[in-house]
């Protein structure tokens, strides 16, 4: 039987085991268990009947040794502390297997978004950037969308921070709309690097992309984006679901009408789609669907010791941050399936946001093709580095992409060395 997931305890064990691969001693990566710094906020907002609601925030801060903390904010009503340094550490690990000079951060608030109307949601969000203002700020940290937040949220941060400062300043935040600073491709760019990925570990193992049977776990803009670029790539899409549950169709799902009915709103769920052919199936059974390439794009902890025995796709792309527990991962590896681990995987998103930033920052602005072209350049890049590691290093390419991640923050932390 599993123990309560922790996952803080998942990611400092698979640190520990990188660093171990890496002969690093405890004093070398010791700072890494510990984030920079831990805010937690009460947020009060005055809800629309004029009653006053308490709801609980966080922004940790992890590692700075690189350049200023990156991460986005989540609202979610199951977040706690625990998540957040994880999520945190996550991204410190994330932006150095990609070598874009930015440290690891996360924020959340402990909220069902769903609850709220839109005018208590950007109360919410600006008492919520007032609580962290010390914290963040383009030289600093700069937060970025999340689990149910989205570029409308990154706009309301934006301008309360500039309110306080007194004049516009963009690069606080990315995933911010166009027309205030947002970059071209930033919301695909997180599922457009999946499917980059997906079609890397497909060449590196001999094979093709055309007719490859895919399963999406989670159709939101990771999950949902990819699935739609890679059934464009050729690949045949057959299961996808999101918190309601999954369809399924053997021949295929045509995923732009799921995405355009999944967009009208009004509470449109994956388990009120119909089409000819499709079949009405669970979470459950779209990780474990008879397909080639698995994609967890949700939450955490979805692949657990439960699963992970049944999973029938070879190959495992990581979408989600953290989908696959510590027992899970060992069961895979025995099970010889290949995956493409979480700090590698949905990489795209920090890239493109990094990119979002070099523009803010020199008041300059890329077209879609410029960035496109730098995004895969830099995950194949990556890719590369980490399977190169995996190999030379005869492990899985979690490993590969925790040792090349870890080695580069520890090298830079010893570099800076330990102040005063």
């Amino acid at each position: 039987m599993e123990v309560k997931y922790n996952p803080y305890d998942n990611v400092l064990e698979i640190m520990d085991r990188a660093a171990r691969m890496l002969e690093l001693s405890e004093n070398d990566y010791v700072t890494l268990k510990y984030p920079e710094r831990e805010l937690k906020v009460s947020i009060p907002v005055e809800m629309d009947d004029g009653s006053t609601r308490v709801f609980e925030g966080y922004r940790i801060q992890h590692s700075s040794s690189r350049g200023p903390c990156k991460g986005g904010i989540r609202y979610h009503q199951d977040v706690d502390v625990d998540e957040v340094k994880a999520l945190a550490v996550w991204m410190s690990l994330k932006c150095a297997v990609v070598n874009i000079p930015y440290g690891g951060a996360k924020g959340a608030v402990k909220v069902n978004p769903k609850e709220l109307s839109k005018n208590e949601l950007k109360s919410l969000t600006r008492r919520y950037t007032a609580m962290i203002l010390p914290l963040i700020g383009p030289e600093k940290d700069i937060p970025a969308p999340d689990v149910n937040t989205n570029a409308e949220i990154m706009g309301w941060i934006m301008d309360t921070y500039s309110m306080f400062k007194g004049y516009s300043v963009p690069g606080v935040v990315t995933g911010k709309p166009i027309e205030i600073g947002g970059s071209l491709g930033r919301r695909e760019a997180t599922g457009r690097g999946v499917m980059f990925m997906t079609h890397e570990i497909l060449h590196r193992l001999g094979l093709p992309i055309l007719g490859t049977k895919i399963a999406v776990q989670g159709m939101g803009n990771v999950g949902g984006i990819a699935a739609r670029l890679l059934q464009e790539s050729g690949c045949r899409i057959l299961a996808v679901s999101d918190v309601s549950g999954g369809i399924f169709k053997k021949d295929g799902l045509d995923i732009k009408p799921i995405l355009k009915f999944l967009a009208e709103g009004n509470g449109k769920l994956i388990k009120d789609y119909e089409a000819a052919g499709i079949l009405h199936i669970t979470n459950e059974e779209v990780l474990t669907a008879d397909v080639d390439v698995l994609i967890p794009a949700a939450l955490e902890n979805q692949v657990n010791s439960q699963i992970a025995g049944r999973i029938k796709a070879g190959i495992i792309v990581e979408g989600a941050n953290g989908p696959t527990t510590v027992n899970a991962d060992r069961i895979l590896e025995a099970a010889g399936k290949r995956i493409v681990p979480d700090i590698l995987a949905n990489a795209g998103g920090v890239v493109v946001s990094y990119f979002e930033w070099i523009q803010n920052i020199q008041f300059l602005t890329w077209d879609d093709e410029e960035v496109n072209k730098a995004l895969e350049k830099i995950i194949i890049r990556a890719f590369n580095e980490v399977w190169d590691k995996a190999k030379e290093n005869n492990t899985s390419m979690r490993m590969g992409a925790y040792m090349v991640a870890l080695d580069r923050i520890v090298k830079a932390k010893k570099i800076r060395g330990i102040f005063p």
